[in-house]
């Protein structure tokens, strides 16, 4: 083999499970832990000034025995500078917040945390991925019908920001859909008053970006 004089990155092993046969055993501690973990991740991340724009269970590596996650692929992950506008054409569908959707450029680290609580609604409600759309304007409907669309429009009405009317028509009105709706036979016990506080406060689309 032949050296090279590319500068390589070595990283330490992680015996990942894969997320689909992680996941559906998980209690409700080890969820707690799990997100916990990834909360602190995100937090040393965002103190470095780095929004990640990619969080996501494909990028997050799990040792379940040794109980340890690292967070990977930082292949989109930029600087923060406060009114800088960013590229929207990041992350990955399911986990896109709605300013991507709706191309709001000036996004920040909230984007992060809508991710996150795309990743934490899939885990305790059992629904993989949790806003399943066909493509980005489905995918904007599909968050319309959970989080309703008054919040929808103050969220565009708080940023001067108007859909296109094709598109509204497509959007359509909805109700904010209650939790207790996502409950069925196969989740109730990680359904726990903390963690819809916390999976509120993941998608508010308000109080997220301040």
């Amino acid at each position: 083999m032949g050296h090279s004089k590319a500068p390589s990155l070595v990283f330490e092993y992680v015996n990942n499970t894969d997320f689909k046969v992680l996941y559906p055993p998980l209690t409700d501690y080890d969820i707690r832990y799990y997100i916990y973990e990834l909360l602190k991740a995100l937090d040393y991340c965002h103190s470095q000034g780095i929004m990640l724009r990619d969080v996501k269970p494909h990028n997050i590596m799990i040792d379940h025995e040794l109980r340890k996650l690292r967070l990977i692929d930082w292949g989109l992950a930029e600087f923060y500078h406060p009114g800088k506008e960013y590229n929207v054409r990041v992350a990955s569908r399911y986990f896109k917040g709605p300013e991507l959707l709706i191309d709001l450029q000036d996004y920040d680290y909230s984007l992060d945390m809508w991710s996150l609580g795309c990743m934490f609604a899939g885990m305790i409600f059992r629904k993989e991925p949790f806003f399943y759309g066909h493509d980005n304007n489905d995918q904007l409907v599909k968050i319309a019908k959970v989080v309703g669309t008054d919040e929808l429009n103050a969220y565009l009405n708080k940023y001067q920001l108007e859909l296109d009317p094709q598109f509204n028509a497509l959007v359509g009105r909805h109700s904010r859909k209650p939790w207790s709706k996502f409950i069925n036979a196969d989740n109730p016990h990680l359904v726990s008053p903390e963690a819809i506080d916390f999976w509120i406060s993941c998608f508010d689309m308000i109080i997220r970006r301040g």
